[in-house]
């Protein structure tokens, strides 16, 4: 019944944008002026989020070890983390516009605060072709992953102040050798991954006349101006359909000499749909998205300290069990994207087409980023419901000096003292799963008619991919109703 359910929901009519509408809308106004406000609104927050970082590094490598004591670990890995996720669905990529390790790092390097620097204290190489896509930054998300699951480091408050420094060493030394930002467009996981879910983010900045654009032969977007960096990720304003690389600094909104730069509202999901553009190693890395969400559930699980026990002592493995992780976060890795894979050799056989596999796993790749970014919604607000008690004190005791470690009774007290009743909690988590499910159909619609012969008029070609997305629905919302385990 829910497979025939869905093949009618792909026969449902196109949704186009309204974008001029949205560019003169009430928030839509609202986002232009505080746009019209400039860098030095951007300067304030960029001052305080520094600030922030570095008491966050202070009382990682100077205060209490004790995890659920100390600031760095607690802010990082439960509200920090859990909230990025959740600001992507209201204002997509801005994080990366105040974000600390690029704020320190240009400050580090090009010594200014606001305006454009001179380029003689950088080498301004361009980034190596081999390395041009996002490849790095996969295979650093996956390094992450590894050290966050593998080795404890969400419980480990000097190894979170260690590796936000070394985000910022990373950012550094790529500003120096390279133009522009090369770190955040090719390099930073956090980046890469609020690029990818920005995609189904209901705000983007773009042209307020298409046309003016087209007319435009300067391209202060894209090359900047005497007082204006250009753009740090090479796009030109004129050509920009998507989100994914764009760092929302504003640079072309105050280099643009028509001020034909806006902040527009748009429908939810309506790029990942419709507009974005597929790419082999994008496609890689939204399917990774997928796979490490639910990854990440299956660790907190309290059958997992059990299963890895299990296996660890199956393949002779001992001590800090790197070896049993590092091949469960494979298999991790390497299961959804098989049946991802199947699913896509399937859909062609189905359809009879002659199309290259390739392009059809790229151009359905998209499927991904609903799923992954609602059951990470889903899963971080658990996290914040559960374990945001106690935030307070440590924002007034960052060091944790003088605290002792919560007993388990305390432990099991905090995290039964939800923010709000369990029933409502699961209900939101079902609602945004479900949500994913439906905009994943949408990507499925919109995709196969530009990719299958005759679109989506014989729906069974599809049934193949509907059967992966109910697959995935099914196994978060499973995921969602086990007892989970607390990072701290």
């Amino acid at each position: 019944v829910l497979s025939l359910r869905t093949l009618v929901a792909l026969r449902k009519p196109t949704i186009e944008p309204q974008v001029r509408r949205a560019a003169h809308s009430a928030p839509g106004a609202i986002m232009r002026h505080v746009a019209a406000l400039g860098p030095w609104l951007l300067l304030l927050l960029k001052i305080a989020l520094v600030a922030l970082f570095l008491l966050i590094v202070t009382a990682g490598l100077f205060g209490t070890p004790i995890p659920e004591r100390n600031l760095a670990t607690a802010l990082t890995w439960n509200i920090w983390w859990a909230g990025l996720i959740l600001t992507i669905f209201f204002v997509g990529s801005f994080w990366c516009a105040v974000c600390p390790w690029d704020t320190v790092a240009g400050w580090l390097v090009r010594r200014r605060l606001v305006r454009r620097a001179p380029t003689n204290n950088r080498l301004n190489l361009r980034v190596p072709r081999i390395i041009r896509s996002v490849w790095p930054a996969l295979l650093l998300f996956i390094g992450l992953t590894w050290l966050e699951l593998g080795t404890g480091l969400t419980t480990n408050p000097r190894a979170t102040a260690i590796l936000g420094l070394a985000m910022v060493v990373m950012a550094a030394v790529s500003l120096a050798l390279f133009e522009r930002k090369a770190f955040c467009r090719y390099f930073c996981p956090v980046g890469r991954t609020i690029g990818f879910y920005s995609q189904l983010a209901p705000v983007e900045l773009r042209p307020a006349d298409i046309e003016v654009c087209a007319r435009c032969t300067s391209l202060e977007c894209y090359h900047g101006t005497d007082r204006v960096e250009p753009c740090p990720t090479h796009l030109a304003m004129g050509r920009l359909t998507e989100n994914t690389y764009c760092t929302s600094c504003g640079n072309c909104v105050s280099s643009c000499p028509s001020e034909n730069v806006v902040w527009r509202l748009r429908p939810p999901s309506i790029e990942a749909v419709q507009n974005a553009r597929p790419h082999w190693d994008e496609a890689c890395f939204m399917l990774a998205l997928l796979a490490l969400a639910g990854f990440h559930g299956i660790t907190m699980l309290p059958l997992w300290e059990k299963g890895i026990s299990s296996f660890a002592r199956l393949v002779g493995d001992s001590g800090t069990l790197l070896l049993s992780f590092s091949i469960a976060l494979l298999a991790g890795l390497a299961v959804p994207t098989m049946l991802y894979s199947g699913a896509v050799a399937a859909t062609r056989r189905i359809a009879g087409i002659a199309a290259e596999y390739k392009q059809l796993f790229s151009g359905l790749a998209f499927v991904a980023l609903p799923l992954a970014f609602t059951y990470h919604l889903a899963h971080n607000l658990s996290h914040v419901v559960r374990e945001s008690a106690g935030i307070w004190t440590l924002v007034f005791n960052p060091l944790g000096a003088g605290m002792q470690p919560l007993s388990v009774a305390e432990k099991q007290a905090r995290h039964m003292d939800l923010l709000i009743r369990p029933e409502l909690l699961f209900t939101l988590q079902a609602g945004l799963i479900l949500f994913g499910f439906w905009v994943a159909l949408q990507v499925l619609r919109h995709r196969g008619q530009r990719l299958l012969p005759g679109g989506v008029s014989a729906g069974l070609t599809l049934l193949p991919m509907i059967l992966l997305a109910i697959a995935f629905t099914g196994f978060h919302l499973w995921l969602l109703m086990q007892p989970m385990m607390m990072r701290l």
